[in-house]
């Protein structure tokens, strides 16, 4: 039996949650949830064996073989080398982490250390397989190689952001184009899944990512390429609202956990 915690206690935590008491987890116990209000933890645990915790460090000396993390790029940083280092795995929503290579080398490094694993899921996106694939490809043949995401959004979703003007609202335009890295540092929760996407293929400095932000537009639809020698992979994937975020981390523990699986 597999145990794993959630650390943070929002909405996507909640529905890893909802996953798990629904019975769609089997081969998992639910040992403990972590949120900066304890409140939240605790409501999100009830009908649980699992215990509401007040700090990371209590949540990883229980040492849960998983820790979803469902909560913010700050937490993730926060907590995941000393867990790492201590054998549990991490199952991280907030990929955009990833995009700073100190932090990327320290956790790779710790989960050498640890005998653990950093487990990426699709979050919002998808096609890894097939983007890791032609990556690989590429460097083994030594082919130049493209990739990049293009990102449509809301205006309203922009806002608090240093994209956001209000003329936004009235016409559609491209606000960012740069690396996935530049577009992580300006929008460190909007863009997680252009990290990821870059992850599987040529790293966050040299994947493409350009946003357009398009007037009543609701929900995010991302378009992503990889394109190399005689060979070109896309995926265009249309999300009305995050909760398929939380459920692909709750498909890759299903998946992790039985005995065929899918890449």
């Amino acid at each position: 039996m597999n145990t794993f915690a959630i650390a943070g206690c929002g909405h996507l935590g909640k529905i890893v949650c909802k996953a798990y008491k629904e019975g769609l987890l089997n081969g998992y116990k639910l040992i403990a949830a972590y949120s900066r209000k304890k409140e939240d933890a605790e409501a999100l645990i009830e009908g649980t064996e699992g215990a509401a915790l007040s700090s990371m460090d209590e949540v990883i000396s229980l040492r849960p073989d998983f820790i979803v993390e469902t909560a913010s790029i700050a937490l993730l940083k926060e907590f995941a080398i000393k867990a790492l280092e201590n054998g549990s795995s991490i199952i991280p929503l907030s990929i955009g982490a990833f995009a700073d290579n100190d932090f990327r080398g320290k956790a790779l490094n710790a989960a050498e250390k640890g005998s653990s694993r950093i487990f990426i899921p699709s979050g919002a996106v998808g096609g890894f397989d097939v983007l890791r694939t032609i990556a690989l490809m590429a460097e083994s043949n030594k082919w130049d190689i493209k990739a990049g995401i293009h990102t449509h959004k809301g205006p309203d979703s922009l806002k608090n952001t240093p994209l956001y003007s209000e003329d936004l609202q009235n016409a559609e335009r491209t606000v960012f184009s740069g690396s996935t890295k530049e577009a992580i540092a300006l929008l460190p929760t909007k863009v997680n899944v252009a990290v990821a996407s870059a992850l599987a293929t040529i790293g966050p400095e040299n994947a493409r990512a350009e946003i357009t932000s398009v007037p009543g537009f609701i929900g995010d639809d991302h378009f992503i390429t990889v394109e190399t020698n005689g060979l070109k992979a896309v995926a265009d994937i249309y999300s009305a609202t995050s909760d398929i975020a939380a459920w692909s981390a709750v498909a890759l523990m299903r998946n992790l956990s039985s005995p065929m699986m899918f890449f």
